[in-house]
């Protein structure tokens, strides 16, 4: 019989985080996201914790878990907030793991012991101002000149990219043409504070408040022939690998978020009364509690086939594209109606509910929107 049940350990997990995300986010995160401030002393915790380590092996200074145990922590930290997920899944998902994954002997050795403990950050450099979804379309070049890459070009809505603990940042640019006429792309480690490297102010965001978001600039930046990352040409490949897991991640950020929203509104159905009656016992709210329940549910299962399927080494592209359209989606649905469920209270940004609406949109267009999940789902059925 199938068993949804989680292991012990992986149950073990989940009530840590969910105790301190409820005992030490849960308090101050509020006014971190009013002053747009990262949360430095949240995230030296969580590397203490070894939460910015779980899915890499103890040699390299992480806990020895998997991916998986890193989507159960990703879910209950977004149940609280979504700009220390954030934080986390990118730290880990995007920054750490194509150094583990691609990275030589070196540069494991080099950067993996700081990036798992979260002494430091990294950050994944692909999205462009002009190439988002369309990834093929980067504009960044990077020219062997000796020893030395040579990069220019601009990145845009970089996560974890201008903090004072960012170590570096992994950056995908064009090297050369292919035999086929196609752009040779590569993955190109540059360490944060390198010449030719700046660091844009961060943006002003709608959501993810708490969360550092930047664009990054490259004017004849300099760095090692040796920061090449992986083999010369595979950095397509390597960006695709990295997004497919990224999107499982996300998902389970999103399923967090949804999870949230209905935690708060049970909550307030049990204590906010209008017509002399707890607003729970109407069966408005009961229905519409009901079906954010459900969404719920439905996304969790999506996200727990995919990761199940990574771990197993089987192919999980189209059900990482499943579990990132279902889940971003319940979360955007889920926060529209915990608003709508707190009425006014709902649009004040001191309750988490009116933080949750802020957060959901994006989670409908980053690490690929949900037009991307639908084409990606679509080509894997053969069409």
């Amino acid at each position: 019989m199938l068993d949804f049940r989680l292991p012990s350990e992986y149950e073990d997990l989940r009530k840590t985080v969910e105790e301190f995300a409820r005992d030490e986010v849960a308090p101050v995160i509020g006014d971190y996201y009013e002053r747009c401030e990262f949360p430095y002393p949240l995230v030296a915790k969580m590397g203490q914790m070894g939460l910015l380590g779980l899915p890499f092996p103890e040699e390299h200074g992480g806990m020895g878990g998997d991916y998986f145990a890193l989507c159960i922590t990703l879910e209950e930290l977004a149940r609280v907030d979504s700009s220390v997920a954030i934080t986390v899944e990118a730290a880990t998902s995007l920054g750490a793991m194509p150094i583990y994954r691609f990275g030589t002997d070196e540069q494991k050795a080099e950067w993996l012991p700081s990036l798992t403990s979260g002494q430091k950050l990294g950050a994944f450099g692909l999205t462009e101002p002009g190439s988002g979804s369309d990834a093929g379309a980067l504009a960044t070049t990077a020219r062997l000149e000796g020893d030395e890459w040579v990069i220019n070009g601009t990145k845009a809505f970089i996560t974890n990219s201008g903090t004072d603990i960012t170590g570096l940042v992994t950056v995908a640019a064009v090297t050369g043409t292919r035999p086929d006429g196609r752009k040779e792309i590569s993955s190109i480690i540059v360490p944060s504070g390198t010449p030719g490297f700046t660091v844009s102010k961060k943006y002003s965001k709608v959501g993810w408040s708490a969360s550092d978001t930047r664009e990054l600039s490259f004017q004849d930046c300099r760095v090692p022939a040796a920061n090449l990352l992986g083999t010369r040409g595979r950095g397509f490949a390597q960006f695709l690998r990295t997004l497919d897991e990224g999107r499982v991640a996300i998902a389970a950020l999103s399923v967090g978020l949804a999870q949230g929203c209905v935690d708060e509104s049970v909550r307030y159905a049990h204590e906010r009364e209008t017509f002399g009656a707890k607003i729970g016992t109407y069966q408005a709210i009961q229905f519409k509690i009901a079906e954010m329940e459900a969404r719920v549910h439905t996304a969790r299962l999506a996200y727990y086939e995919a990761a199940s399927r990574m771990l197993r080494g089987e192919p999980f592209k189209k059900q990482a594209a499943i579990a990132k359209l279902v889940s971003s989606e319940a979360a955007m649905d889920n926060a529209r109606d915990a608003t709508q469920i707190f009425g006014g209270y709902g649009f004040m940004n001191e309750y988490p509910v009116g933080r949750f609406y802020r957060d959901a949109k994006i989670l409908e267009i980053g690490e690929g929107t949900s037009e991307v999940q639908k084409m990606l789902i679509a080509r894997e059925l053969g069409l």
